[in-house]
């Protein structure tokens, strides 16, 4: 019996894909198991296709084995075995696929699918054994055949004896070195965590011989007395939850699957079902978690959806299927039109993926949606949690998401007091209003105190109470909505005041020029420019901007890592001209301007306090304030 050697580039592909293209190598499991599952779909189909094959699907299954004392893993199963040809074929030249090739001359191939696509799962063994054996004997054959191996040296067939029909795989494990235990997979519980991590949903049953303990009846003992033995279990679920339909699943299996799997105490907000058929198909089982996972908004924290492919998980987090936008949803993708690497742990940027990709985006939408309109209360409570995420979104890859998102927005507003969505705001507005207004603080109580807002709420038009860093890049994305443009509360020119009322503010400011331009300077570049507002009622200032940049984008900027020189808000310090402290203002420019630039400096103060900035001397503001007191 000679050995036979592989083809050079087989060697190198073997000890490229033992060394390199899987990163785990527990998954050998995997890849082993789903070979067996193959067969046994051949066995099912043939027995479809050809008279004279008689096939219970009742009566296939998978075995896996351990032999502790001589390091062997085996995996049997009763399908359709290969010939001498065959395994020469299939096992002799690495990357040609038995199944593949198998599927290709199928008549309707739509009518079955196979996983191994690629011809080098079945290597996946040598990462953790030395030394394989594979005994099979065909279906309709008398003669079994063994075939072995111990890596890229070569390998041997001949033929052996072998009873019933299928394959039989051995895998002789590695001994233990300083950096892999090999002799963790023989033990039980951990092949039997493998088979249900990545193998749970294989269509047919794995049996493993399980060790068990039962108490031995003995009527006049007093101590109770075990006996091991072992019963065989069959180890898989073998139909997801997923696959089964929604008459057959209850809304209680669906929260306990979820709270199980994803190691939560609480049932899922919204819970999402898609089954597509067409020019790609897909189940998909998603979750919308009640609240924000620990660490969701940190980089560490890592989104993504479990992706099967029959029945088989292929990665349990694929980032690619699922938008960022999107990110907190978790569940389940099965799909039989994903086109997979060789190594089954990355997917090719296809057709396919993407339309799944876009698909599920427009069904998260559009269930959120519902939520929202039919269970406004529960949508909220979504929106504590993940309503910042849907906003980030909105900001990101230059306002791509905009239209997607823009009617999933919730914002406090000063008219109705509660969360309402932008087209709920737009709805409600007078229709002599001709803009969206909005405010920007650190909480809505600060916000309504503003002395900005005053003018508005006298005309009773209602403003969004943004609370949020990101809430002004959202603005600047969305532009507008129903025609309507936005306009925040700091703005030179709010749009209700009349040509009379403007060009009175207008004399004043011209007037007063000379001694508005000696307080700007004297406050030594803190402000461009101190003018006089039409827009305060009560108060005696407020802290406005001239330019794109404004005081929370400043705020914003303040907090992120790194220099930002340029990124500064140009202030501005607006003065009520009705107000007492005006005229306190033009009497000190009269008597004694020293004390008019103090005054200013002590107004300015106060503006920066009601727009929630820090004093950079509060010692010398108190001191300035007792002075001129």
């Amino acid at each position: 019996m000679a050995k036979k050697q592989f083809k050079a580039e087989s060697k190198r592909l073997l000890d490229m894909m033992i060394n390199s293209i899987y990163t785990h190598k527990e998954i050998f499991l995997r890849e082993i198991i789903s070979n067996s599952s193959d067969a046994l779909d051949k066995l099912c189909y043939k027995s479809l296709t050809e008279d004279g094959v008689s096939v219970s699907r009742e009566d296939l299954f998978i075995k896996v084995t351990i032999d502790k004392e001589n390091r062997i893993i085996k995996v049997s199963d009763n399908g359709i075995g290969m010939t001498a040809e065959e395994l020469e074929k299939n096992l002799g030249t690495i990357a040609r696929s038995g199944s593949l090739h198998f599927k290709n001359d199928m008549e309707k191939k739509e009518d079955i699918d196979i996983i191994g696509q690629f011809g080098v799962g079945f290597y996946s063994a040598f990462m953790v054994a030395d030394k394989v054996t594979v005994i099979t004997k065909a279906y309709g054959e008398d003669v079994a055949n063994c075939w072995e191996s111990d890596g890229a040296d070569g390998y041997t067939i001949m033929q052996t004896a072998k009873e019933g029909t299928g394959t039989d795989i051995y895998m002789k494990l590695k001994d233990d070195s300083e950096d892999e235990r090999y002799s963790d997979y023989l033990e039980t519980y951990m092949l039997r965590g493998l088979i249900k991590k990545y193998s749970d949903y294989i269509r047919y049953p794995i049996k493993m011989d399980i060790e068990k303990s039962r108490k031995i009846e003995k009527p006049d003992s007093e101590n109770p007395e075990y006996e091991k033995y072992i019963e065989e279990e069959t180890v898989n679920s073998m139909i997801p939850i997923w696959q089964r339909s929604k008459d057959e699943v209850t809304e209680e299996e669906l929260n306990r699957f979820y709270k199980d799997k994803y190691f939560d105490t609480k049932d899922p907000a919204l819970t999402i079902r898609a089954d597509v058929e067409g020019n790609f198909s897909y189940k998909a089982l998603l979750y919308v978690p009640s609240s924000t996972p620990m660490g969701y908004y940190t980089k560490e924290y890592k989104k993504g959806l479990e992706l099967y492919s029959s029945g088989v998980m292929i990665m349990d987090s694929c980032e690619d299927i699922i938008p960022e936008h999107f990110r907190f949803v978790k569940g389940v993708v099965d799909s039989q039109d994903l086109s997979l690497n060789i190594s089954r742990e990355m997917l090719q940027h296809d057709r396919q993926l993407g339309a799944i990709r876009n698909n599920i985006e427009k069904k998260i939408k559009q269930e959120l949606k519902k939520l929202l309109t039919n269970d406004p209360e529960n949508y909220e409570k979504f929106w504590q949690s993940f309503g910042l995420q849907l906003k980030y979104g909105i900001v990101s890859d230059y306002g791509a998401h905009r239209e997607l998102l823009k009617d999933l927005l919730l914002y406090y507003t000063s008219g109705e007091k509660k969360l309402v969505t932008l087209e709920r705001y737009v709805e409600t507005m007078p229709e002599e209003q001709k803009f969206i207004y909005y405010a920007c603080g650190e909480t809505v109580n600060k916000i309504d105190n503003l002395p900005q807002t005053e003018p508005l709420k006298d005309k009773g038009y209602s403003i969004l109470y943004m609370t949020d860093e990101v809430d002004e890049f959202v603005i600047n994305m969305l532009g507008e909505i129903d025609g309507k443009q936005f306009k925040s509360v700091n703005d030179k020119d709010l749009g209700i005041e009349s040509e009379e009322e403007k060009n009175d503010t207008q004399m004043k400011q011209e007037e007063n020029q000379v001694m508005l331009d000696y307080l700007r300077d004297s406050l030594d570049g803190k402000v461009t420019a101190v003018r006089l507002s039409g827009k305060l009622k009560s108060h005696p200032v407020c802290l406005t901007t001239d330019g794109e940049v404004s005081l929370e984008m400043e705020k914003y900027f303040a907090t992120i890592p790194g220099d930002h020189p340029d990124i500064k808000a140009q202030r501005v310090l607006e003065i009520n001209p009705a107000h007492k402290a005006f005229y306190m203002l033009q009497d000190m420019w009269q008597l004694d301007k020293d004390k008019c630039a103090k005054l200013g400096k002590l107004l300015y103060s106060q503006a920066l306090l009601i727009a929630d900035i820090s004093l950079e001397n509060p010692a010398e503001y108190t001191d300035l304030f007792w002075e001129l007191i």
